[in-house]
């Protein structure tokens, strides 16, 4: 006897067809259009999870760039110094720093400055 999969089918449809909910047109109603918008739609999510990460990171650097230049510093030197004077944080703490904690972020120019 041949077995048919019409059950199995018809739960990958509606679970397609549910990750696809709002999409337009025949990509959210149409199974082979609804496929392969979603297989598109995972490969840019994937691509921009990793560009998130990158963009993020400009934004901290531009924002440490600001505030050192205020301060009559390039964002090279003062990380330089900040190496030269063994003080280890990372960007994220730094672009923080430079927006909640203004007298921290001055003592940590001054401190760039004497060491480099």
């Amino acid at each position: 006897m041949r077995v048919k999969s019409s059950v199995p089918k018809l739960r990958r449809k509606r679970r397609l067809l549910r990750k696809v909910k709002g999409y337009r047109a025949a990509r959210g109603k149409l199974t082979r259009m609804a496929k392969q918008s979603q297989t598109r739609s995972e490969v840019y999510a994937t691509k921009h999870r990793r560009r998130k990460k990158r963009e993020i990171r400009r934004l901290w650097i531009l924002r440490i760039n600001a505030a050192c230049r205020n301060r009559g510093i390039s964002y090279s030197r003062f990380m330089n110094g900040l190496k030269k004077a063994r003080i280890e944080l990372d960007r994220k703490s730094l672009s923080e720093l430079a927006i909640r904690d203004i007298q921290g972020f001055d003592q940590l120019v001054e401190a760039a400055k004497q060491a480099g």
